[in-house]
């Protein structure tokens, strides 16, 4: 068998600095502090966190008083930031500056009085988050069929915008359909789409076609890694999520000759290496790793881990 593994793949930059930042806010501060919803949409990641006493929580209401409280790499709604200050929080926000970008710009396009057009996935941490921006003026659509049942005029003022951890090919569609009904809708300077996500879903695109089986690692609700698995079955090849080597299956990798493993944006190389030790010691697979694009980006920690830590 030969293992054609996938590069780049894994953490982007914002998951790395949403890790780092809880890294040394453990570090600074101990280990009862409390996260927003999951730091990044990762079991592994997730686990380890808990059993260094990190609690994770979908309510303020759960977090006490005074405590140290981390927002999530997918952002929060201005609501949920007021509901921190009024628990008197010590909030750090670990929010993805590209997520914040797409902040940015609902908060933009709103103060111009523009119908928005957010394309995303219903329920989404960081669609809820965006969404919470302008709520008034935002209107959420999933597929072309979304677009159509739209009420809008031409003589409406309409933007749109994107969820970060779309598939290219998927919001693509979306944006031709809004494009064609309403020619007169604008978009952001530059596509919402975060690199890491496009850079993935490129190299899988590239390499599946060579490749008998797909495997992804990352965790059912990561939106990012999803797409990658659906990559893979666009092209009829077999693909499977999974969040580590523990989840695979022999039968798989029957009569397969050479697999395709990669990783979404929030998976660690810990998950990677231990699915390809597994198929070496299984199926003495060779690794060949394929360098489809190389990334050079980093994101700072947020200001408020140094604020906190010079107030203490």
């Amino acid at each position: 068998m030969k293992v054609l593994l996938a590069n780049p793949r894994g953490f982007c930059a914002g998951v790395n600095m949403a890790i780092e930042c809880l890294d040394e806010a453990i570090l600074r501060f101990g280990s009862n502090i409390y996260v927003y919803h999951e730091i990044v949409h990762n079991q592994h990641v997730v686990n380890r966190f808990q059993n260094q006493g990190v609690t994770f929580v979908n309510s303020l209401d759960e977090v006490p008083i005074g405590s140290i409280l981390l927002f999530s790499a997918h952002g929060v709604s201005p609501e949920v930031r007021a509901h921190a200050r009024s628990r008197k929080l010590k909030a750090i926000d670990a929010t993805c500056p590209l997520v914040t970008k797409v902040h940015l710009e609902a908060i933009r396009y709103a103060q111009q009085n523009y119908n928005i057009i957010l394309i995303g996935h219903e329920g989404h941490d960081e669609v809820i988050g965006t969404m919470g921006e302008a709520p008034q003026s935002i209107t959420l659509v999933e597929t072309p069929e979304d677009v159509d049942s739209l009420s809008f005029t031409p003589d409406d003022k309409i933007a749109y915008l994107t969820q970060t951890t779309l598939s290219i090919e998927e919001a693509g569609r979306v944006i031709d359909r809004l494009k064609t009904r309403f020619p007169q809708i604008v978009s952001p300077p530059k596509d919402d789409i975060c690199y890491a996500t496009t850079n993935r879903q490129e190299a899988v695109s590239k390499l599946a076609a060579n490749a008998d089986v797909v495997i992804i690692l990352g965790s059912q609700n990561s939106s990012n890694s999803k797409r990658l698995m659906e990559l893979g079955s666009a092209i009829g090849r077999p693909a499977y999520l999974v969040d580590g080597a523990h989840e695979l299956q022999t039968e798989w990798f029957a009569n397969a000759k050479t697999v395709l493993v990669s990783a979404g944006a929030s998976a660690p190389e810990i998950v990677v290496q231990e699915c390809v030790d597994l198929l070496r010691n299984q199926f003495n697979a060779e690794v060949e790793e394929v360098v489809i694009r190389e990334e050079h980006v980093n994101f700072p920690l947020p200001k408020e881990l140094r604020v906190l830590a010079n107030a203490q």
